[in-house]
């Protein structure tokens, strides 16, 4: 799988749109626009004219196969108005940083393919679950799991990172993740029995209602294969030499040796491990050199760029 996304990389790389993330962002603030819009004034503009109805799709609404990415977000009426848009604008920034870290350990034609290829995954869900006995015709596409599936991701790359739990309380990335992970199966068991339920009534409103009950669990497992997708796809299966064994247990053996010293310095604030053991290191790729940057300056730093 590594050596195909190689080969399309060498291919189509140059069509790859740098810093992604900012144009999804985009997309998404258009998308709380219209859920604002129909939140304030009762109307049901996306749901109306913009989702990906299958069967106004094919009845020549061609737009919705692009529209159906301006999913509303969920502001909350009344006294919890302000704290929804608080949230929004945390999720807006989480997901900017996601999406930078993962272009950065990716590279931009990878982050590219990974977003393209949840976007026309939930098509593809979208056309099956029309043409299957349930004949789901608007498919609640839940393109906010791709977005959250980002997480999943930079918790791989950054498990030790921490983030702070209601603003209060120090929780390790990878934490988040398993909680998240649980949420999501519960979700799609949940999501599929409820769906069941009302299909198994001959009313055809609890039919419609268990069409869209099927259609989010399945929005979830999209997002959640596409994650598992390049999740497999982009790590390292290559099994060491013996030259390579021999290599790592010499430089245990010396690191026992140097007990103490810090394996680890920031470029820029010149922080080790030894200061704050929840610091993450990285290198840089795009530094000429060994430039090492702690998890505060890996994505803020300048790129040091050596000229003949």
């Amino acid at each position: 799988m590594s050596n195909f996304l190689n080969k399309l990389e060498r291919k189509f790389g140059k069509y790859a749109i740098p810093d992604l993330i900012r144009y999804i962002i985009f997309l998404y603030g258009a998308g709380a626009v219209i859920g604002l819009m129909d939140s304030l004034n009762g109307t049901n503009i996306y749901y109306s004219y913009l989702c990906l109805d299958m069967d106004a799709v094919l009845h020549g609404q061609i737009w919705r196969l692009f529209t159906y990415l301006l999913e509303p977000y969920g502001f909350t009426s009344g006294g919890g108005f302000l704290i929804s848009i608080l949230f929004f604008f945390i999720k807006v920034q989480l997901f900017l940083m996601f999406g930078r870290s993962l272009e950065q350990a990716w590279g931009t034609f990878r982050f590219n393919l990974y977003f393209f290829s949840g976007y026309i995954l939930n098509i593809v869900a979208a056309l099956i679950l029309y043409l299957s006995p349930l004949h789901a015709t608007v498919y609640q596409s839940g393109f906010e799991y791709i977005y959250w599936a980002m997480f999943f991701a930079f918790a791989t790359l950054n498990p030790d990172m921490q983030f702070l739990l209601y603003f209060i309380i120090p929780i390790k990335v990878k934490w988040l993740a398993v909680l998240d992970a649980a949420y999501l199966i519960y979700s799609v068991g949940s999501n599929f029995i409820h769906g069941i339920k009302y299909l198994a009534m001959s009313d055809m409103v609890a039919h419609q209602y268990g069409a869209a009950y099927m259609s989010v669990a399945i929005a979830i497992v999209v997002a959640m294969a596409n994650f598992l997708i390049f999740f497999f796809a982009t790590r390292n299966y290559t099994r060491m030499s013996p030259k390579d064994i021999h290599r790592r247990r010499k430089f245990k053996k010396e690191a026992s040796v140097n007990k103490g010293a810090p394996r680890h310095r920031c470029a820029i604030c010149g922080r080790t491990e030894l200061d704050d053991e929840n610091l993450d290191f990285r290198f840089c790729s795009k530094c000429d050199g060994n430039y090492e940057y702690c998890s505060d300056h890996l994505f803020t730093h300048k790129h040091v760029k050596k000229f003949m």
